[in-house]
């Protein structure tokens, strides 16, 4: 009776969470959680109505759906599915941002638990480390495979990397296959045992034993594919040596080459027994050190041997603030040699961007016929071991697709948990032997509307008698933001490459340029609304259209990028052109230029209300509703509830005024904060001083959105 007595007077902790604390960063899929009072501020910002972004502040979240107020309260939290997009509103003092896609949601209810369900007295955040667990040692007789296949993957490699000779050809004949003798030198063991590996060998007084291995074949071939091969010549042959010594066995590699004679040693991978072991053996990144112990307690674990966050890190450049991803081509067209050249030019960028936690972070996916992650954002912080990191990366081989790569960035590459800053812009650096063997422009426009900056590096592009085997035709111009070539540099020769170290490097660090390199130059619909009434006249509304131009050039103007639409208003309003009129600048400029003053009175709430029902009803999903007003008087009607329409309907608002306009009005059209999306100015002819900052203004408010 007393133990029943307790368990139902038994109450729920509830865990209290920080007004800034997002349900991304919280792992417990479902939870009830105690907000603090005084959430309701800009500053913790939300995306979506009813069911949120993951990337929103809860107690935000849970005060725009109503659940709790500005004095905070208990509140139950249920993560679900991302979903393709997120509307903005503006409710219960909270205005919501909308956002295209997010790859996590959550619903916010009243902080009562559910029938069956048990919540966590502690919530468990993404940020907090793990206990690293220890392997387990291995047998002996488990040993002698990851030795074998080892040498295997060495040799097949080998094989594999040939001279540097030759251009592209067809890529569907086969690479020959290598044979390679393998002689091991055996101990006799000092009593029977099926150990391969005896704790006490005696000096070697077996003959070797011969093992013959054959190179895996090349991948299967794609019927009609042009690609280049640059490597030609024998295979070398390889020769295994085993000293066996009590208690020690050093393991050389030594080449020698069929047609020089020279004999040299190659680097080998060490094995690495557990943490823990009485003998540790590190990972060499040179040659093989004599004296090193391979004992027979067991081989390192897969999670031994893949790179680690050093804790050596440095502050880095801090006016290069950007979060680097390089796409290495790591097919076998680019040869061994110009491999080698490649991790070269990588090396030495690392080196003069200033790696660091406060300055650029630099990872690198090498592609193929599959892209894969060498190492993310977060696992190097200074240049040294980064720079350590890219000598040991080994060719992939396989294809150049440079499509499949670009995906893979996109959808994995740049995630908190890869180290992804947020407030850093993300960038891409392509590099391409040659052209790639898919198709880029679809990959590379759905990176780029989700906020990364892509620069292509091409060596050695296609000569004129190569160019019909390109699959795809100016792939750099359609993968890149158009801007006169500054998101591409074309190399005539790999042997030329460290010409452009400097070159790139004061583009990728151009940060000011970079914010607006992404889709806030192509991923919005911008409404402008003009004022057409008397007091602005002929000659001042003719500068008033030449600013409305210099603004929308700036911008990349298609049916896919970014869309114009204009209205202009008096007493009454006049539809100039919609979104979907023109999909050109060219088109966008002549049709600005061809409008006509209408002269009138200032109705400027109903002209707000038109622009709603007329342009952005009509706007497309995934695109930023941007709605640009610019007038020079206060309205003859109420403009409040019209501009809070539009808020909650997701549009963007920003307010110019000239001359006689009212500083409350464009306050109340202009979206909060409204300090940053109202200007004003006191004369026509000094409108050109706003282009700049209004386009700073859309593309820092880009880029402070969420990366998926």
């Amino acid at each position: 009776k007393e133990v029943t007595k307790k368990i139902k007077k038994a109450k729920l902790y509830v865990p209290q969470i920080d007004c800034d604390a997002k349900a991304g960063k919280i792992i417990n899929p479902e939870f009830i959680a105690k907000c603090p009072p005084g959430c309701q501020d800009v500053k913790y910002r939300v995306y979506g109505t009813d069911i949120y972004a993951s990337f929103s502040s809860v107690c935000g979240a849970a005060i725009h759906s109503g659940i709790i107020d500005n004095t905070g309260g208990k509140i139950l939290v249920q993560k679900v599915a991302g979903h393709a997009g997120y509307r903005g509103s503006f409710s219960n003092g909270v205005r919501s941002l909308s956002l295209p896609r997010w790859r996590e949601s959550f619903l916010i209810s009243e902080g009562k638990p559910r029938k069956g369900v048990t919540y966590p007295s502690t919530l468990e955040y993404s940020s907090s480390k793990s206990t690293a667990v220890k392997p387990e040692p291995k047998k002996p007789e488990q040993d002698l495979k990851p030795l074998k296949s080892a040498g295997t993957s060495n040799t097949t490699e080998k094989a594999m990397e040939q001279g540097d000779t030759g251009r592209k050809v067809d890529q569907t004949s086969p690479v020959p296959t290598a044979t390679i003798q393998l002689a091991t030198t055996t101990p006799t063991p000092t009593s029977t045992t099926t150990d391969p590996f005896p704790t006490t060998p005696k000096p070697t007084t077996t003959p070797a034993t011969t093992r013959t291995t054959t190179a895996a074949a090349a991948p299967k071939s794609r019927p009609g594919l042009q690609h280049r091969v640059r490597d030609t010549g024998q295979a070398p042959i390889f020769l295994v040596v085993l000293f066996l010594s009590p208690g020690q066995l050093n393991l050389t590699l030594r080449s020698f080459s069929n047609h020089t004679g020279i004999q040299r040693q190659e680097p080998v991978a060490a094995f690495r027994r557990p943490a823990g072991s009485p003998a540790h053996l590190a990972m060499e990144t040179d040659l093989w050190k004599p004296g090193l112990s391979l004992f027979d307690t067991g081989f390192a674990s897969k999670e031994d041997l893949n790179p680690k966050p050093l804790e050596a890190t440095s502050q880095g450049n801090p006016n290069c603030k950007v979060d680097l991803s390089f796409l290495m081509d790591g097919s076998w067209s680019i040869g061994k040699r110009r491999f080698q050249l490649q991790k070269q030019f990588l090396s030495n960028v690392a080196q003069a961007l200033g790696i660091g936690s406060a300055g650029p972070l630099m990872g690198i996916v090498q592609y193929g016929d599959d892209p894969s992650t060498e190492f993310n954002l977060k696992t190097y912080a200074n240049p040294k071991d980064l720079r350590n990191a890219i000598e040991k990366i080994p060719q992939k081989g396989g294809l150049s697709n440079v499509g499949k790569a670009l995906s893979f960035v996109n959808k994995n590459f740049f995630s908190d948990a890869n180290g992804n800053r947020g407030g850093a812009p993300n960038v891409v650096v392509v590099m391409v032997d040659g052209w790639p063997t898919d198709r880029v422009e679809e990959a590379s426009r759905l990176a780029r509307e989700s906020g990364i900056n892509i620069f292509f590096v091409t060596i050695e592009a296609a000569a004129e008698n190569e160019k019909q085997n390109v699959i795809e035709p100016n792939f750099v111009d359609k993968a890149v933001c158009r801007t006169n070539g500054f998101y591409s540099i074309s190399v005539p020769s790999w042997f030329g490459l460290h010409k452009i170290v400097q070159p790139l490097v004061k583009r990728v660090c151009d940060t000011d340029r970079l914010v607006c390199s992404k889709t806030c130059l192509n991923s919005a619909d911008i409404g402008f609304v003009i004022d057409g009434s008397s007091s602005v006249g002929t000659g001042n509304f003719r500068t008033v259209l030449q600013f409305v131009a210099n603004i929308s050039k700036e911008f990349e103007i298609s049916d896919t990028d970014t869309r114009i639409g204009a209205v202009q208003y008096t007493y009454e309003q006049r539809l100039e052109f919609s979104f979907d009129k023109y999909s050109t600048k060219q088109d966008v400029l002549s049709a600005i230029k061809r409008i006509s003053y209408w002269s009138g009175g200032t109705s400027t709430g109903a002209a707000i209300s038109y622009t709603s029902e007329q342009l952005f009803t009509k706007s497309k999903p995934n695109k930023r509703k941007i709605m640009i007003l610019i007038t020079d008087g206060r309205s003859y009607d109420d403009v409040r509830v019209p501009a809070m329409t539009a808020h909650q309907n997701g549009v963007i608002a920003y307010s110019i005024g000239v001359a006689w306009a009212a500083q409350d009005e464009l306050e109340a059209i202009a979206t909060d904060p409204d300090k940053e999306h109202s200007f004003f100015v006191d004369e026509f002819d000094n409108l050109y001083q706003f282009v700049n900052p209004l386009i700073q203004n859309i593309c820092t408010e880009f880029n402070s959105q969420p990366r998926n």
